[in-house]
């Protein structure tokens, strides 16, 4: 017994002087501005937190702020500047250790409050706390974590520049070992680990595309696509295209809602086991709108889906209900990713089906009588609104323009959403700007647009719908080193008034703010809402045959179908509209 106590004293000894020695190795100034980066990491950005994520964005803030520290440490030393005693940096960091752990606890006991600063805006219930133990213990390792993978990256450096220190200078074998470990690294990455979990992913979500889902029966309706007389074969639709084609209102709905007579609408998807390219994917789905007589309709639709080949039913149900049913739809499916994994990894493939089928479809268009022909839009939501912009060549269109467009939830990369927002009237907010005289572009949020609806419209009518709190639109890599123009007063309408930019940090939060910007409540976020869609459409693609009264009994109509949507999906919102990616 007696020996068992003392070495268990002396392992506890020993690890006390280890963990004291860690300690020491510590920079001061890499801790005051971790310890500053983490508080700021609290503050409120666009969507709410969960523990977990503030405790990884908490975590990972502190060590850019300590790695930004360390680094400022080395360029003192580097530049030969006087450097303290051990003892003068002991006492120091000491005094650091203190003033931090009191900015934790002052900024800890305010992340509450700055979370509720956000759910107020998006009509959430309050937290009463953050649960600051569970946030630090998660901040904690995620910073363990980061610190170890950035020392092993220092060891490779050090590695690399003693061996290359052998033939050249001392300053030049170190950028040969940076430069060499950073290829090393990323060839590792690369070669090994990014290529064998893109394995994983697609043989996942290629196995959940094929899998024949029980509540979705084949239609039997001969002017449904995968039915038995259609072009495309019922298990070549892919999961999206099958729920797609498979829900929707019809038109006995739409006509007991409207009290009008309705049209059952038409709903084309071709899948991307349906043919070999995009080209003859486009070829099979112009086909297949001229079996089923879509071109007789009033409107058609040409659908850009998100990176699964998901459709937002919303978008789709709205439009539907507007004009009666007597309207058509197309998409094409270019991946079985989510919508992050498909543009990171095959960014190409949407733009080409976009375009393709876009192509296909205009091609037979501009062949038909204008006064017998349909309307013509396009639409897409998120990467799907990114790659539906890529598919139309302006300058194709000026001699037999289409009707119009409307791309909601833009990516911050789409390039004519940039480039009209950069180029706004002046005084106009960057979350909801105002182009010209509002007669090509408009932009609309929860409360419409700042344009009036009777303002003239031209020959052809855009419309972004875009929420001030979609990271997914507002992200943007400048947000590193300055203030967003969005940011400018007055805000947007859902974001949280206590939002301040904050150097890097800021830039971090956005990043996970991405990655979370499906998890608000439907209306914001995002999350786009069917009665938002409904006077998106409305705008686009005009409906004077619908009173405000009828118009506000869509809209409730829509939003019951979606809530109960959600519930039916599962008890986790998010699951229901992650499906778009």
């Amino acid at each position: 017994m007696y020996q068992e106590r003392r070495r268990a004293t002396h392992i506890a000894a020993s690890a006390a002087g280890f963990l004291q020695r860690r300690a020491r190795r510590l920079s001061g100034v890499g801790l005051a501005l971790g310890t500053l980066f983490f508080a700021a990491a609290l503050t409120p950005s666009l969507v709410p937190r969960t523990s977990l994520t503030q405790g990884v964005l908490a975590g990972a803030c502190f060590a850019a702020g300590y790695g930004l520290g360390v680094w400022s440490r080395w360029l003192w030393a580097y530049l030969g500047l006087r450097v303290p005693t051990e003892r003068a940096s002991h006492i120091t960091n000491t005094l650091i250790a203190a003033g931090c752990l009191s900015v934790v606890i002052a900024c800890l006991w305010r992340a509450a409050e700055w979370q509720n600063s956000i759910r107020a805006v998006m009509g959430m219930t309050p937290i009463t706390s953050v649960h600051p133990i569970q946030v630090c213990l998660i901040a904690l390792a995620t910073f363990v974590s980061l610190l170890a993978l950035a020392r092993l990256f220092g060891l490779a450096v050090g590695f690399m520049a003693g061996r290359a220190s052998r033939f050249v200078p001392r300053r030049i074998a170190n950028v040969v070992g940076v430069s060499v470990a950073v290829v090393l690294v990323w060839s590792l990455a690369s070669g090994v680990f990014f290529r064998v979990a893109f394995r994983v992913l697609d043989t996942s979500f290629r196995a959940r595309d094929a899998l024949l889902e029980p509540e979705r029966p084949q239609p039997v309706e001969t002017v449904r696509t995968g039915s038995p007389a259609s072009l495309v074969r019922w298990s070549e639709l892919g999961r999206a295209g099958r729920e797609f084609v498979a829900s929707g209102p019809r038109a006995a709905e739409i006509g007991a809602l409207s009290g009008r007579p309705a049209k059952e609408p038409i709903r084309v998807y071709v899948g991307l086991r349906a043919a070999d390219t995009a080209q003859e994917r486009a070829q099979l789905a112009l086909a297949e709108l001229k079996r089923v007589g879509a071109f007789d309709r009033s409107v058609l639709v040409v659908i850009t889906p998100t990176g699964t080949g998901w459709i937002d039913p919303s978008a789709m149900s709205a439009v539907e209900y507007l004009h009666h049913g007597d309207i058509a739809s197309a998409a094409l499916q270019y991946s079985y990713l989510s919508s992050p994994l498909s543009l990171l990894v095959q960014p190409e493939y949407g733009s080409e089906a976009a375009r393709a089928l876009f192509a296909e479809i205009y091609g037979h268009w501009i062949t038909l009588p204008r006064d017998r022909r349909p309307r013509l839009y396009v639409h897409g939501l998120s990467l799907g609104a990114m790659h539906s912009e890529s598919s139309i060549e302006l300058f194709e269109l000026i001699g037999d323009p289409i009707n119009g467009a409307l791309w909601s939830g833009p990516p911050f990369g789409s390039r004519f959403w940039r480039s009209v927002t950069d180029g706004r009237n002046p005084g106009s907010p960057a979350w909801l700007p105002e182009f010209r005289e509002g007669r090509f572009v408009r932009f609309m949020n929860q409360r419409g647009a700042r344009v009036p609806a009777d303002a003239p419209w031209g020959p052809m009518r855009v419309v972004y719908l875009q929420y001030a709190s979609d990271a997914v639109t507002f992200f943007e890599y400048r947000a590193f080193y300055r203030s967003p123009a969005w940011l400018e007063s007055p805000s947007g309408p859902d974001v949280s008034p206590q939002l301040r930019w904050l150097p890097v940090v800021t830039a971090l939060q956005l990043t996970l703010d991405m990655a979370m910007a499906t998890r608000p409540p439907i209306g914001y976020g995002h999350v786009y809402a069917p009665q938002h869609y409904v006077d998106a459409w409305s705008a686009v693609t005009g409906v004077p045959d619908w009173s405000p009264e009828a118009l506000a009994t869509l809209k409730r109509h829509l939003a019951e179908v979606a809530a109960r949507a959600m519930e039916d999906d599962g008890s986790d919102e998010g699951a229901y509209r992650n499906r778009g990616g």
